[in-house]
């Protein structure tokens, strides 16, 4: 009974964070058709940088810090910072879900290996059969009750079974990567091939002449000009209207422009957010050169930190609420490090009001947030009170400079404040 509340609560969570329009609008109906979707599993990797992150949150032995959970990637790697606690929270149950099993998997493994092999290849039997030995004794039973449920995208079968069909190939935007390749398949383009490029030279050729193309051919141009197309990025009606602002209502072509960055700006040897786009996955452990993997890997994947992730496991927090939420039952001056992924381009100016009134009332000195937003500047000014904004000084600068850090490529712009 109570893990059924739970998921009721969930939703309605959910539908109060994206729904702006009424249901008997063409807005309505598309913002309660991505909910629907969101409902599931959107992120089976998180598409922030955590390097670029924690460059700009400057965490210490001593930071308490609040984030969106997403697919925790950047919850885990984190850690690598030795922060002293972070909270992780997030409206979507599956991404609770996800979090609260790397987290217990941290724990419960018995070495580097068993985790590698679970949350970087999630492609193994073994990893069933690891699940049940060392994971199910030890999850809470809301996370049981996700991971052992079933639903149409398992085709009746069990949550867990992702872990043995390729995670990274599931949830929306594993299935929005696939129907990418699909598409690019049909036009004659294999995107894996970016993969066999030797430097970023190699990478910039196959861009201008296999790529770019693309973007011109009539079906891709039709379908990104719908906004439920990016329902597989986590883009909602209202966020997928700043991106088609930014390129005058040609989204082909900002898709195009931040296609470029994710295939020319960084070394594929460096990017793992570009193996995932180009293959579906990490870098297998043969093209790195060895037996065992070596990177391109997210922080928390990297052998080298599971160790001291190990150890600190036990300072992280996952709940299914949304931030706001969380923030009200925070002490005053008690935080140090916000981060709010893209969510603000969700947000109603009431809820972001809401939601910086909490950040300021919690944030000690010094105190900084960062966000990214779907088009370059910030979102906040004439939007946020002046009374709130006031307190808290945007290092315009900084912003840009991490911005052309981020390998993820995704976004427009980098934002972050401090508290004064």
């Amino acid at each position: 009974m109570h893990v059924t509340s739970t998921i009721r609560q969930s939703k309605k969570r959910l539908d109060r964070a994206v729904h702006r329009s009424k249901l008997i609008s063409m807005e309505g109906v598309l913002e309660r058709l991505f909910t629907f979707a969101f409902k599931g599993l959107v992120y089976p990797q998180i598409w922030e940088d955590p390097e670029v992150d924690m460059q700009a949150l400057q965490l210490k032995p001593d930071s308490r810090m609040v984030t969106i959970a997403s697919g925790g990637c950047n919850v885990m790697s984190y850690l690598t910072a030795n922060p002293q606690q972070i909270t992780a929270v997030d409206l979507n149950r599956a991404h609770v879900a996800l979090n609260r099993l790397k987290l217990t998997a941290l724990q419960e493994f018995p070495d580097y290996a068993t985790f590698y092999r679970f949350f970087g290849e999630a492609d193994e039997k073994a990893n069933i059969a690891a699940y049940e030995k060392y994971l199910k004794p030890a999850i809470d039973p809301e996370t049981m009750a996700y991971w052992e449920g079933r639903d149409m995208t398992a085709w009746g079968r069990k949550r867990i079974t992702l872990f043995s069909r390729d995670l990274y190939h599931h949830g929306m935007l594993g299935y929005f990567i696939g129907l990418g390749h699909l598409i690019a398949k049909v036009y004659g383009v294999d995107l894996t091939k970016m993969a066999e490029t030797q430097n970023v030279k190699e990478q910039r050729t196959y861009f201008d002449k296999t790529l770019a193309p693309l973007f011109d051919k009539r079906l891709i141009r039709w379908a990104t000009s719908k906004k439920m197309s990016l329902y597989g990025l986590g883009i909602p009606p209202a966020q997928y209207e700043s991106l088609a602002a930014e390129g005058g209502g040609n989204m082909a072509g900002v898709l195009k422009q931040r296609l470029e960055k994710l295939a020319c700006d960084f070394p594929m040897e460096e990017n793992y957010f570009a193996w995932q786009a180009f293959t579906r996955g990490y870098a297998p452990s043969e093209s790195r050169g060895g037996t065992g993997p070596s990177g391109p890997l997210p922080p928390y994947l990297k052998p080298q930190h599971f160790p001291e992730i190990r150890k600190r496991a036990a300072r992280v927090r996952v709940v299914n609420r949304s931030f706001t939420e969380h923030l009200d039952n925070q002490d005053a001056n008690s935080l140090d490090a916000y981060v709010l992924l893209d969510a603000q381009d969700w947000m109603t100016d009431r809820q972001l009001n809401d939601l910086w009134a909490g950040i300021s009332r919690t944030a000690r000195t010094g105190a900084r947030v960062i966000f990214r937003t779907a088009g370059e500047p910030s979102i906040l000014p004439g939007r946020v009170q002046d009374g709130i904004l006031g307190q808290w000084t945007y290092e315009a600068a900084e912003s840009a400079r991490l911005n052309k850090l981020d390998r993820s490529s995704i976004y427009g712009g980098f934002h972050l404040y401090i508290y004064n």
